[in-house]
């Protein structure tokens, strides 16, 4: 745990807000002056900065970790860019839900933005830290005509974008669009957040942000 003076700190699960934080695992170094809120710092495992008290605390890599961790980020970034060529995407690239959220830990200023319904959101469980916008409404599944502008006010122009849905479809459409829109650095996450279907016709048992232990609240 941080000590007041730099440090690292581990988080498997957290609460917050009376929401359950499920999966995620973090290391990061705290540079800090004295934390106001009490004896440690809370943060959020499921984003690349620690989410309370700021300006009082940053996300700092070891020296000697930056060099590993452009490395990681070249490593995943041509992985996708390799599927993109392969699947003949107009977008940047598509990564596994664990790859995106390894990006989304390493790259500064990375965006995960879940598309789902506000039904989903609701019902089936939230990632913490990702933007929301629906690409669709429900239950009528008409496309949201801000979708766009909507993005516009919540990301930078310049962010790496990583789209995640139920499971892959809606995302790809969205990382389409934002990337006709002129973003540059779009992202679709793979198997999305529940899966494909299994032989039941059930999700969430065949791959998906959820299954792959990645951080969500229900």
């Amino acid at each position: 745990m941080p000590d007041g003076h730099g440090g690292t700190a581990h988080c498997a699960t957290s609460a917050r807000g009376g929401r359950r934080v499920f999966g995620g695992t973090k290391k990061v170094r705290f540079r800090t002056a004295k934390h106001q809120c009490g004896a440690f710092p809370k943060f959020n495992a499921a984003a690349h900065l620690p989410y309370t008290c700021r300006p009082h605390f940053e996300f700092v890599p070891f020296a000697g970790e930056r060099p590993a961790i452009m490395g990681k980020l070249t490593e995943l970034l041509g992985l996708a860019q390799a599927r993109a060529t392969e699947l003949s995407l107009s977008y940047a690239g598509a990564l596994t839900p664990q790859e995106a959220y390894e990006i989304w830990q390493l790259a500064p200023g990375a965006r995960l933005v879940d598309i789902r319904t506000r039904a989903e959101w609701v019902w089936v469980g939230r990632i913490p830290g990702a933007v929301e916008i629906e690409w669709q409404n429900w239950p009528e599944a008409q496309i949201n005509p801000h979708f766009l502008a909507q993005l516009r006010q919540q990301v930078d122009h310049e962010a790496l974008l990583l789209f995640v849905c139920r499971s892959g479809v809606r995302s790809h459409h969205a990382a389409v669009a934002a990337t006709d829109a002129g973003w540059s650095g779009c992202y679709n996450v793979l198997e999305g957040f529940e899966g494909d279907k299994d032989a039941n016709g059930q999700r969430g048992k065949l791959g998906g942000w959820r299954r792959a232990g990645l951080p969500w609240t229900n």
